[in-house]
């Protein structure tokens, strides 16, 4: 058994070309990153290439395009293969992937998210429940995958708000809400021997210093 600690770096993708045209980007519609996006995840890059995080021995990635970007362009430094996991996507919008906000209208701003856990805001979509239940899953296989090591997930700001109530033993919806930046790292620690064992601890949320001398977000027309 090993007596190392298990860490995770969850990474936020970049700016996302859905995010710009003001679209719902599920897994019909995702375009990748936008230019900003690269530059940002590129920023990331060269974060890593620094020596001013801990050395990756895992990377996954979910697979949308604008994750799997992300992933690939940080890992032009890091050299390691990419794990993909489809549980890893955002939440999935069914009907309405590739909507735009505008067009979603009231039908959007009137669910409620936190007293409906159990609806669907659209046809073929995910619940809150849902989508909760299939993260937190996919992030105990790649815990059990991967004891041990220091695991960086480019991810989804969705899915950074499941971690982070899953592995702090917060509630599922409510209380508070995460503004995760784009290509930001929030990470987590848990012992996985000694008598701490099995107690995740938060050592930072939404570090984006790399982040310094570039535009905040690509202007919308």
């Amino acid at each position: 058994m090993t007596d190392r600690e298990t860490i995770l770096l969850l990474i936020r993708h970049g700016e996302s070309v859905v995010t710009v045209k003001g679209i719902m980007g599920g897994e019909r519609s995702c375009e990748g990153l936008s230019d900003l996006g690269r530059r940002q995840a590129a920023a990331l890059r060269d974060r890593f290439a620094a020596g001013h995080e801990p050395p990756v021995d895992v990377l996954v990635s979910s697979t949308l395009p604008r994750a799997l970007e992300t992933a690939e362009i940080v890992n032009e430094h890091l050299g390691l293969p990419i794990e993909t996991h489809k549980d890893l996507e955002e939440h999935r919008p069914g009907s309405v992937d590739g909507m735009r906000f505008s067009d979603l209208g009231q039908q959007w701003e009137a669910f409620d998210f936190l007293g409906r856990r159990h609806d669907r805001v659209a046809e073929g979509s995910e619940s809150a429940s849902e989508f909760f239940f299939r993260v937190s899953r996919a992030f105990e296989q790649v815990l059990a995958d991967h004891r041990g090591r220091t695991i960086a997930v480019a991810c989804h700001g969705g899915v950074i708000d499941v971690a982070f109530r899953t592995f702090l033993d917060l509630a599922p919806r409510g209380h508070f809400d995460l503004h995760t930046l784009n290509t930001s790292i929030t990470e987590l620690r848990v012992d996985d021997n000694g008598p701490r064992r099995g107690r995740w601890r938060l050592i930072r949320y939404n570090d984006h210093a790399h982040l310094a001398g570039l535009p905040s977000e690509t202007p919308r027309t």
